[in-house]
């Protein structure tokens, strides 16, 4: 405003002043003209200050705003260095994501590329071509995928247990299998359970224990009855029980139809006690019964001897340290190499229901005292067997075992059992496709696993995978009452307890900030 009014005047004081006459001019004349030149020279004067006072106050106001500026520039600045490792990780992400953009578009080209080369070639020729060169697009693909996904950069973010499961499993399988050869040749002709193959059960076999040290490798050894007595199976406890407990009746069988040759037994219900004792081992009904009832501790000890006396002669003996370790429902040790290798096994009885892959267990319950004949009622095997149909169907990559792997690294202090979770993730597993559970979908499985138990919790309500549940894959051999069998509810307690119900929603908020930490930060 201060410009234009100077330069206004200034125009008027050049339109308005007259040209130099020289002396024509009278002296009133010239006073009014000096006058009035004095007076534009005095506001021409003032009008200059003025600009310059204008000018001065906007450079202060603009150094003010640009200090403002700087200032908050650098509050941003702080802020974001406050939180380097989310700018970190985001500009990780960003190279992955560009450099799966690069070499998805590379990817594509070559494959046209070849596609055009290929369909110059005879028509035989070509399809052959065609077939091979889609199966190396689809390695290229699952190669470019492993390259790019978020998948592998959290698997090589998070610290995983130092293990060699797929080793020390069969180093334990191998040895447990010669000592179920050696047992046979010793009981051929007693009176005394018949094992059977072992079957391996646990996280271990299954591939996704989360222990890095003292691992127990668990193998299942089933019991048969031997010749001369049968096994019945009788129902003590049912209902909203964690597992339904049993009792093993052992009952003597009639042999005297039998075509007797030299040497063979006699029947125990239809000779003399003395010639039975005088020519004839005693039965199991004398041996590892309690009350007719097979006993799990009889049972245990009598297995324990077993193992001392056969050691010996397994090839093993040579290279490994036997210690029997103290356990009263089932047979445990460790075997030491060169003071290195530990390997903790553990082999557990059962008692098969019919042709099932339901058995019942010598492991005790969680309850605080388990009698000696109660027998619970276990699912390791038909477990161990669907994490086997489950890794012949997913793809090669599939990350559900270290999905639950980590789940189960988060557990410990809190209320959850790693029991809990495998429920969860096997009904996962049959609910969303196999091919979604890929490495590349690693962080949505684990928000998938997160969120479906906080909705069980929430309703007080996880069904056990194998009671009343049509979804369970044809090859898992079930009782027929199973599947038709009312869902059993694995958090029944939490709607019987308000108190224990508000416990576990309140551990499950820690869990979810636990399993953030060890995505997130690796440990």
């Amino acid at each position: 405003m201060a410009i234009a009014k100077f330069f206004a005047l200034l125009v008027q004081s050049i339109i308005q002043c007259p040209q130099m006459v020289g002396d024509e001019l009278d002296k009133a004349t010239r006073e009014r003209m000096e006058q009035r030149a004095e007076h534009l020279s005095r506001e021409m004067t003032r009008l200059l200050q003025e600009l310059e006072q204008r000018s001065l106050e906007q450079s202060i106001r603009e150094q003010r705003t640009q200090e403002q500026s700087s200032m908050a520039w650098g509050a941003l600045l702080f802020a974001a260095l406050q939180h380097w490792q989310f700018w970190a990780i985001a500009g990780v992400l960003v190279m992955l994501f560009g450099l799966c953009w690069w070499l998805r578009k590379r990817s594509h080209e070559a494959g046209n590329s070849s596609d055009e080369e290929s369909s110059n070639s005879d028509e035989e020729s070509s399809n052959s071509d065609r077939e091979q060169l889609e199966e190396e697009e689809q390695e290229e693909d699952d190669d470019d995928d492993d390259a790019n996904d978020l998948g592998r950069f959290f698997e090589e973010h998070i610290q995983w247990p130092v293990q060699n499961l797929a080793t020390d499993c069969q180093q334990a399988q191998d040895l447990v299998c010669n000592f179920i050869l050696v047992f046979r040749e010793l009981l051929v002709n007693s009176f005394f359970p018949v094992l059977q193959a072992e079957i391996a059960v646990g996280s271990a076999f299954e591939g996704w224990s989360h222990h890095e040290k003292d691992i127990v490798y668990r193998l299942f050894v089933p019991l048969k009855p031997p010749h001369g007595h049968a096994f019945h199976l009788e129902l003590r406890t049912a209902g909203e029980m964690t597992a339904r407990n049993f009792g093993v009746r052992v009952e003597l069988v009639c042999t005297c139809m039998r075509e007797q040759l030299p040497g063979e037994m006699l029947c125990f219900l239809h000779h003399s006690e003395e010639e039975l004792r005088r020519n004839q081992d005693p039965s199991l009904l004398h041996t590892l019964c309690t009350n007719s009832y097979l006993d799990v501790q009889k049972t245990a000890r009598w297995f324990h001897q077993l193992v001392k006396a056969a050691w010996v002669v397994l090839p093993q003996s040579s290279i490994y340290c036997l210690t029997v370790l103290p356990s009263s429902r089932s047979c445990k040790f460790q075997v030491t190499k060169h003071n290195t290798q530990n390997l903790v096994i553990e082999i557990i009885f059962g008692v098969q229901q019919g042709d099932s892959d339901i058995f019942l267990s010598s492991q005790a319950t969680e309850a605080i005292f388990t009698p000696n004949t109660t027998w619970p009622e276990t699912y390791a095997v038909a477990e161990a067997k669907f994490f086997s149909y489950i890794a012949r169907q997913a793809p090669h990559d599939s990350f559900h075992l270290k999905c639950l792997q980590l789940c189960a690294r988060i557990l410990v202090g809190t209320g959850f059992s790693t029991y809990t979770f495998k429920t969860a993730m096997m009904h996962l597993l049959i609910t969303i496709p196999l091919s979604c559970w890929r490495r590349r979908d690693f962080l949505l499985r684990l928000e998938d696993i997160m969120q479906y138990l906080h909705c069980c919790l929430k309703e007080k309500r996880l069904n056990h995978f194998f009671f009343g549940n049509q979804n369970v894959p044809e090859e898992i051999l079930l009782p027929p009452a199973f599947r038709m069998a009312e869902p059993f509810n694995l958090f029944q307690h939490l709607a019987q307890y308000p108190a224990t119900h508000a416990k576990a929603l309140r551990e499950f908020m820690e869990l979810q900030k636990r399993l953030t930490r060890l995505v997130f930060y690796g440990h």
